[in-house]
């Protein structure tokens, strides 16, 4: 987040592209409700009428896929109206005749017709967030997990800049993390192209620094994503995995090729808290401890670090994952010497400066901000007040390109898969919850009035929904959440797993999987 979450609260308008906040953050959701009680206008662009959408003031409900042509509306209007921050773009960015030439890709009544949005609501939208002396836009997966997420988040990017919403209180570009110490993860280089403090593997002067710091030569060639992982695995030019607080049997596209994938290693190491379904295929578990169990910082979705404190003893036979990964790494020959959390963390504020001034003495209590590069620095609410931090912002000239696989008369609906209220993730925590699964037992398939009448489906029928990767049964909600033509799966439910149905294509550049947009065929079971 380029600002933080308490900041939130000082927006005029808040455009939210992409996130069921209510669900998937709703403690940010309570504040952003209060918000809207003391004056803020919301706008919500969603394929679906979630919680905030039904509140907003205006809910642009877009067809699944099609962010970057309505994003890209938004900025014509903007510019056609004369509603741009000229000043903003004339001392603080570059690149925006390459923009302004790719806004005349479509006219706003043909990225209305793509969006399945009113021209009329995206002006109105437009003058909205473009006038508002303080606008905030918040993203989450919903705008990331497409075969064009990064073009999604560059435009979301050019938006704010074009606009001069950026680098003020109640303003900027803030991604919801999806789940906690994601951030942290990204920070400590847990990314297959970058070192820790985000410094780009194979650049001459990252490798010298980092090799000095530890002592060792190092590969200079970037590594593998998640899914690229199971590609390599299924082609047998992966033999082994170390997988650790992850379950991608229910987390991953296509499901199917990722147990076929694990099951093709030689060797398969799962490091977790419970046996998940990618345990149980698993030829070593080595049991981690929980949140509760251990020492140590996260660092959550605001750039906040902030200390965790044991308060009871692991039970049975796990232990805090820094010693079991240390312990391996010693039977490997490494060598660590590391005995706290915080040798970890001082070695840490050595390799990554964003975290150079910050020590455990002072995030006993309320944790500070990243950056903080020395000990007098008090860290950073707001990203990029003065300058950016690569100098001048740059505005991205961005086509609009369709989803990799889209409805057609075999598969007609298209699918959406996100979270239930009352679970999070795969539900290997949640789901082992008495009162958790009394509100919410089991799986079920989210379908518009219009698609249930003409299927002749009813209330909690069956119902078989397949793509071209494999086919799940769950029970019917009719609920007018969903558009006509779609349909919405949560993800949490092994018995019906929705990523058994979901497209592995990738982003080209962030190479995150499509698994917002498939298509698919339902009918009763």
């Amino acid at each position: 987040m380029t600002n933080s979450i308490a900041d939130l609260d000082m927006a005029d308008v808040m455009l939210l592209v992409g996130s069921n906040t209510t669900t998937a953050h709703p403690v940010i959701a309570m504040g952003l409700n209060k918000a809207m009680k003391r004056g803020m206008r919301m706008i919500v662009a969603d394929p679906r009428r979630t919680t905030l959408a039904r509140k907003s003031d205006i809910h642009l409900q877009i067809r699944p896929g099609t962010d970057v042509a309505l994003l890209k509306a938004l900025m014509r209007v903007i510019i056609d109206e004369g509603l741009e921050d000229e000043d903003f773009i004339r001392e603080r960015t570059e690149g925006y005749d390459g923009l302004l030439e790719s806004l005349d890709e479509m006219s706003l009544e043909q990225a209305a017709a793509i969006c399945g949005v009113p021209s009329d609501a995206i002006k109105e939208a437009a003058r909205l967030y473009a006038t508002a002396g303080r606008a905030s836009v918040v993203y989450c997966l919903g705008v990331t997990q497409h075969s064009h997420g990064t073009d999604n988040v560059r435009c979301i990017a050019n938006l704010a800049m074009l606009t001069g919403k950026i680098g003020r209180p109640g303003t900027g570009v803030n991604p919801l993390r999806g789940a906690n110490n994601v951030q942290g993860c990204c920070d400590m280089g847990a990314l297959p192209d970058l070192f820790p403090g985000y410094q780009k593997v194979g650049l001459d002067g990252t490798m010298e620094n980092f090799e000095q710091a530890w002592g060792m030569e190092l590969n200079s060639e970037p590594g593998l994503t998640v899914t690229e992982m199971i590609d390599a695995a299924n082609n047998g030019d992966m033999k082994a995995m170390y997988i650790m607080g992850e379950n991608p049997v229910l987390s991953d596209p296509d499901a199917t090729k990722v147990v076929a994938g694990l099951k093709n290693l030689d060797f398969l190491v799962v490091q977790d808290i419970f046996l998940t379904e990618t345990a149980a295929l698993a030829d070593v578990v080595l049991p981690g401890a929980t949140f509760a169990e251990k020492n140590g910082t996260f660092t959550n979705t605001e750039r906040r670090v902030q200390r965790v404190h044991k308060a009871i003893e692991p039970v049975g036979g796990a232990r805090p994952d820094w010693q079991i990964i240390r312990d391996v790494a010693n039977a490997m020959g490494a060598g660590w010497t590391y005995e706290s959390p915080k040798d970890i963390f001082n070695e840490m504020r050595q390799v990554v400066w964003q975290y150079s001034g910050i020590r455990y003495g002072r995030i006993e209590r309320g944790g500070i901000q990243w950056p903080c590069p020395k000990d007098s620095h008090p860290g950073t609410t707001i990203l990029h007040e003065e300058v950016f931090a690569c100098g001048k912002g740059k505005m991205a000239a961005v086509d609009f390109i369709e989803s990799d696989e889209l409805p057609d008369e075999a598969y007609p609906f298209i699918l959406n898969t996100g979270r239930a209220f009352m679970h999070f993730h795969t539900g290997s925590m949640t789901r082992r919850s008495k009162g958790l699964n009394a509100l919410q037992e089991s799986a079920y398939i989210e379908i518009s009035p219009r698609d249930a009448e003409s299927l002749n489906v009813k209330e909690g029928d069956m119902l078989k929904v397949a793509s071209r990767r494999g086919e799940i049964e769950a029970a019917a909600v009719i609920t007018d959440r969903s558009a006509a033509g779609s349909v919405f799966i949560p993800f949490h439910f092994a018995e019906a797993a929705a990523n058994i149905l979901t497209n592995s294509a990738r982003d080209p550049v962030s190479k995150i999987p499509e698994l917002k947009v498939c298509a698919v065929k339902v009918e009763k079971a």
